[in-house]
């Protein structure tokens, strides 16, 4: 049984890809191998190209697989709802194709994984951290995303990928009442949760906490820190959350508000969590130059743990 820790594009400042300082993905994924990953997410829809034969070539070369693709959209719109069964459609044609990263013994189940998050929503990106202020959907409202992300769940699971639903702050999914929500009205055979613990910390739940509570709905995580003084700051400001990410509110793992050292000992010695998770730490994409510091300090620390 082993835990292996994975990358995301996020590190490189890679979530708007009509950014337009977004580092070239080839750079990525070479400085993804040099950190020491395994594998990485594929990332926001459009970044890593839909070339089977050109993205299998530049992992190769750098030795490393892809362990997810991303749903990082409008969940809520009827009107996107085609738009992003395409972007499924799209991306489980990607990865399935490429090489299965090994499955270890208690993992719930096999990458690789669709991670399904909800954004694009003015009102909650700007009270992301903020559950008193920030909006929440109609009954009606919450009715038509869950049948979106079932209908979402249901498309990728005929290309034999499993959806994982991922809370993230800024998004009509964040807070406890509607992680909570969400797991009453999305069986888990229909797909599962991927809960990440620095939006965890970020929206005001402790991360342990949660983890232990949604231990059998936990197909996959995410790993990020928070530096408390930047967190601090950003929550006192009217601020989207990817502006407080530009700030310096993520950091390397093992320098922030989280402990990490009780979240390993809850996942080994407690859950018996076996698998992958991905480490993540926003930022704005200019400030790319100590994104592979960064993002091996992180790996660094986390395999002083006994992370893989």
């Amino acid at each position: 049984m082993a835990i292996h820790i994975t990358g995301a594009p996020c590190c490189w400042g890679v979530d708007d890809v009509k950014n337009p300082y977004l580092p070239k993905w080839q750079t990525v994924l070479y400085e993804a191998g040099q950190a020491g990953y395994k594998a990485i997410e594929l990332g926001p829809y459009g970044y890593l190209p839909l070339d089977i034969d050109l993205v299998s070539k530049e992992l190769k070369k750098n030795g490393i697989s892809i362990v997810a693709g991303t749903i990082f959209d409008d969940l809520l719109d009827d009107d996107n709802y085609p738009k992003v069964l395409q972007q499924v459609d799209d991306i489980c044609a990607v990865i399935t194709k490429l090489p299965a990263l090994p499955v270890e013994p208690g993992q719930h189940v096999a990458t690789p994984y669709l991670t399904v998050m909800d954004w694009g929503h003015d009102e909650r990106d700007y009270a992301a951290g903020h559950s008193d202020r920030a909006p929440r959907l109609s009954d009606a409202d919450w009715d038509r995303m869950m049948a979106h992300i079932k209908g979402i769940s249901l498309q990728a699971a005929k290309w034999n990928v499993r959806p994982v639903i991922h809370p993230h702050a800024g998004g009509y999914i964040e807070f406890a009442d509607e992680i909570d929500a969400l797991e009453r009205d999305i069986p888990y055979e229909i797909a599962g949760l991927c809960l990440d613990t620095g939006h965890l910390k970020y929206s005001g739940m402790d991360p342990v906490e949660w983890l232990r509570k949604y231990a059998d709905r936990l197909d996959y995580i995410h790993f990020k820190d928070i530096d408390e003084a930047v967190f601090t700051q950003v929550l006192s400001e009217h601020i989207r959350f990817f502006e407080g990410c530009g700030k310096g509110s993520m950091c390397p793992i093992g320098t922030g508000m989280l402990d990490y050292p009780a979240i390993y000992t809850l996942l080994t010695e407690e859950l018996h969590y076996a698998g992958y998770i991905t480490v993540e730490q926003e930022r704005d994409p200019r400030n790319v130059a100590t994104s592979l510091r960064d993002v091996k300090a992180s790996c660094d620390y986390l395999h002083s743990l006994g992370f893989d």
